[in-house]
């Protein structure tokens, strides 16, 4: 019997080369076959996105039924199961506006091929982005806590893995703290490069901020709140925003759930408000008490999570999401591009501390107050 094929990474540059998404051939091949699992018949498709290091795309296919959508998912197929899981879960049960997966012919959520797991979703046309404005940010801030709620209770189907972010956040907290050093080190050793100078010179200062919110962390209410469990938090997206939250039919829509996983729901809000903030160019205690109030209708967010919420945002997330990766290839990383860009990151870090300093009383939100 002939061995399957594996997907693979596929080359990157390659896909850069060519104007258009670049898939391999033997890709190509395997949606064809999986197409078959499915009472269609596709008359197009088009590449809409590809995540060719990671081996991992989406189609737009126009079939008899209408568009649709044919996802290559790139991570394990236990993983994957998971997602799919809560994807059916969110309509079937809760009836939140995220795309419905199409069953195949023997009513299975997807198929497995190349070692991944594949599937077809319903293709909503209305979808489009909101104003990257302060309306816009409410409504995907009210969008992305409505999800939370209705994330609530779902279990896993059999054979998938348990995706837990709910009880690793002192473990996330500590490996920023201990990056730091390897940061340290690795500009020190590499001092000839643009960026190092900068790097060293605001290290200090971005590791106090982890090492501070490290030790506010674990005396925190944090290990009474993961008591509840993951059923009873629900699920994060980990990968919100603009393009993950879309108005349509009927309101917003979240989209692109395959990165789903337990955790407690204020990771999603952190991430979408120090993202809107690097945005802005600094930090604007007016839009984040907006968010955090559109984000709190939908799901509110009582005196224990805002605490959790004030830690989180005094992370150091905005350098260290953006320098990490000069761990990786120091030569390449640490240039002129990397010298501006801390000087512009340390800038806005300067815009954030007024703004905590501000939000550390939750009264304004209904709460207790500090």
């Amino acid at each position: 019997m002939e061995k399957e094929q594996l997907i693979t990474p596929w080359d990157v540059e390659e896909a850069e080369r060519q104007d258009t998404f670049y898939v391999p051939e033997y890709v190509v091949n395997m949606a064809y076959e999986v197409i078959k699992h499915y009472d269609m018949k596709v008359s197009h498709m088009e590449v809409i996105t590809t995540k060719a290091d990671k081996g991992g795309l989406i189609w737009k296919i126009e079939t008899d039924k209408g568009p649709r959508s044919l996802k290559l998912l790139h991570r394990r197929p236990t993983r994957s199961l998971f997602s799919l899981g809560a994807q059916e879960y969110l309509v079937k049960e809760k009836k939140a506006r995220v795309p419905q997966i199409i069953p195949t012919k023997d009513d299975k959520l997807y198929v497995e091929m190349g070692g991944k797991l594949w599937f077809v979703a319903e293709w909503i046309e209305s979808l489009f982005q909101v104003t990257k404005d302060l309306e816009g940010a409410k409504e995907l801030c009210y969008a992305i806590g409505e999800f939370h709620k209705l994330s609530k209770g779902y279990t896993p189907p059999p054979g998938a893995e348990n995706a837990s972010r709910l009880y690793r956040w002192p473990k996330t907290y500590n490996k920023i703290v201990k990056k730091m050093t390897w940061l340290r080190d690795i500009a020190t050793v590499y001092d000839e490069m643009p960026a190092s100078g900068t790097v060293l010179s605001v290290i200090d200062t971005f590791e106090e901020q982890a090492v501070k919110a490290f030790e506010r962390l674990e005396s925190s209410v944090y290990y009474n709140l993961v008591k509840k469990g993951n059923k009873e938090w629900g699920l994060v997206h980990q990968d919100y925003g603009w393009s993950n939250g879309q108005k349509g039919d009927g309101g917003m829509w979240i989209i692109d759930l395959d990165g789903v996983a337990y955790d407690l729901p204020i990771r999603d809000l952190q991430k979408l408000m120090t993202g809107t903030m690097d945005d802005l160019g600094g930090w604007d205690v007016h839009w984040i008490k907006e968010m955090i109030s559109a984000y709190h209708e939908a799901n509110p967010i009582d005196d224990q999570l805002y605490e959790i919420l004030m830690i989180d945002l005094a992370l150091p997330n905005l350098f260290y999401k953006n320098v990490k990766e000069m761990v990786y290839e120091p030569t390449v990383f640490m240039d002129e591009e990397l010298k501006n860009l801390v000087q512009r990151i340390v800038d806005i870090d300067k815009t954030k501390w007024p703004v905590l300093e501000e939000l550390a009383d939750n009264s304004w939100l209904g709460g207790k107050g500090k």
